[in-house]
Order: structure tokens, then C-alpha cells, then sequence
């Protein structure tokens, strides 16, 4: 194969398409942090939020990829998986660490052009993201983790602009955290006998779909609570609980998808409800900075 068909696949694999779950998030909090900085700074706009965008894009790849090694054995094993690129013998392990070292260091590049601080926790960022990967192995609170690795994301936005972090983006590092965990826990249905058999680690698996279908529901309801603070935090206006509004409309209807006794609609659950509960939110919550900040 050539190499821009491994490129291709490679893509295929991490499922290069789902950076879409995270990114607006990132993006959200950027425009946040320009707002609370009012706006003194948009000479710098689009540099900063295209380094943000790189940064985010390489650091799950690297993570997706780096996952993809680590579970090779088991997505083998998996009927789900067992087509999945390495597996299946579609690229070998020495090029995919290559493509993890290549995106771990496009990571840290981009960090070092957005300041200082990024480029410290830049490190300690992909040792993160790098760690989920193994989590299945030890602890339910696997999916958690994968929440916090996207929960990140808006803070590190908010870090990039602004050069610190302030406490009061850490309710959307938050909510973040719980909507991930949340559609996480819906996909890991898919995996729940394999899981039991492999005694690999997740919520259906200890305590069964239909009980795991609730934490979800209740992580889901916690995230639109923690939304509605934050907006009351920043004294955003009526657009951005419009949004909050529309994600828990989006959610009511993922969760309306799926069922103890039919899950053949996780995957429309999972990725086109999440990617609409992502984009939408960052519309809506960007319109309602930019409508505020219009003089009148």
C-alpha cells in the first residue's frame, strides 16, 4: 500500500471524522475567553484559534491512534473490531507509532505558538489522553476519564487566550466531561458480553445495559445543570439558553434511540446526535457573545 494510502486508512481508523465532538467545545471556549478579555485582542483571533484547532486535532489523533495499539489484541478478539485497520493487517505498529510521534509533536508545536503556559501542560495533556487507553483494563470509571481527556479541551482553549486558567471554565470542562461519559457509557453497549467474557472494565458491564442506560441519563441531566450555571456565571443572554435548550432536546432524543433491548441505533445516537449537540451549542453560544457584544 502506498503511503497516502496508509494516510487514508490511518484516518479511516481513528475515525478522523469524530473531531468533531471535541472541537467546538474548544472553540467555545476560546470565544469565552475573548469575551471575557473584551475582545482586546482580535487582531490575534484567527492566529490563535487556528494553532487552538491544530492542537486539538493532533492530540486525538495521537490519542485514537496510540488507542488503536494499545487495544489491538483485544479488537481482534472483538467481532465488533476485529476489521479495524491493525487487526486486520491494513498497517503495521511501526507506522502507526510513527503517526503517534508525528502528532504528538504537532501537539507540542502548536502549543509552543499559542504561550508558555500551553507548551508546559502540553505534556501533560497527551500523557493524559494517552492513559485512557488502558483504563478498560482496571476501572468502570473508563469512560470518565475519555470524558475528561474531551472536557479538557474548552479549558485549554480558555488557557490559550487568556494565558491562565480561571475556575469559572472549569463548569464547562465539566459538563463536557459528563456529556462524553454519558454517550461513552450508550456505545460501550455494544460491548457488553464481550466485555463480561474479556472482564475488561465499563459501566453496562458491571452493573447491565438498562441500569447503564440511566447513569447516562443522569451524567446527560447533570451536564445540562452545570451548562445553565455556567451561562448564569458569565451573564451570557437568552441565545445561549437557547442552546442549552436544543442540547437537551438533542439528548432526549438520543436517549430515545437506544434501548436495553434494541441498541441497533446506538450509532446514530453516537454520532449524529452528539456531533449536532457539539456544533449547535458552539452556534448558538457564539452568536450569543457576538449579539452582546454589538454596541447599541
Amino acid at each position: 500500500m502506498s503511503f497516502l494510502g496508509k494516510i487514508r486508512v490511518t484516518f479511516e481508523m481513528i475515525k478522523f471524522e469524530h473531531s468533531v465532538f471535541a472541537l467546538p467545545f474548544a472553540l467555545t471556549g476560546a470565544i469565552l475567553a475573548i469575551r471575557e478579555e473584551g475582545f482586546a485582542r482580535r487582531d490575534q483571533l484567527g492566529g490563535k484559534l487556528g494553532w487552538i484547532i491544530v492542537a486539538m486535532v493532533a492530540a486525538r489523533s495521537a490519542a485514537m491512534a496510540f488507542n488503536r495499539i494499545a487495544d489491538a489484541a483485544i479488537d481482534a478478539r472483538n467481532p465488533r473490531t476485529r476489521r479495524r485497520a491493525i487487526p486486520a493487517g491494513l498497517l503495521s505498529r511501526a507506522f502507526t507509532w510513527g503517526f503517534v510521534a508525528v502528532s504528538s509533536g504537532v501537539l507540542v508545536m502548536a502549543a509552543a505558538r499559542l504561550n508558555p503556559l500551553c507548551l508546559k501542560l502540553s505534556p501533560v495533556a497527551l500523557a493524559l489522553v494517552l492513559l485512557y487507553s488502558y483504563t478498560k483494563r482496571f476501572t468502570s470509571l473508563s469512560h470518565l476519564l475519555l470524558g475528561f481527556c474531551l472536557g479538557i479541551a474548552p479549558a485549554a482553549a480558555w488557557i490559550a487566550i487568556r494565558g491562565r486558567l480561571d475556575p469559572v471554565i472549569l463548569l464547562l470542562t465539566a459538563a463536557v466531561t459528563l456529556w462524553t461519559a454519558g454517550f461513552d457509557i450508550i456505545y460501550s453497549c455494544q460491548d457488553y458480553d464481550f466485555d463480561r467474557s474479556e472482564r475488561l472494565y465499563s459501566i453496562p458491564a458491571r452493573l447491565g445495559i438498562g441500569p447503564a442506560l440511566w447513569v447516562a441519563r443522569l451524567l446527560h441531566a447533570l451536564m445540562i445543570g452545570l451548562l445553565l450555571w455556567l451561562s448564569g456565571s458569565l451573564g451570557l443572554g437568552p441565545l445561549s439558553v437557547a442552546g442549552i435548550g436544543v442540547v437537551a432536546a438533542l439528548l432526549a432524543w438520543e436517549h430515545r434511540l437506544v434501548k436495553p433491548h434494541d441498541l441497533s441505533r446506538v450509532n446514530a445516537a453516537f454520532f449524529t446526535v452528539n456531533g449536532l449537540v457539539s456544533v449547535l451549542f458552539f452556534l448558538f453560544w457564539t452568536a450569543d457573545v457576538v449579539y452582546t457584544a454589538i454596541p447599541r
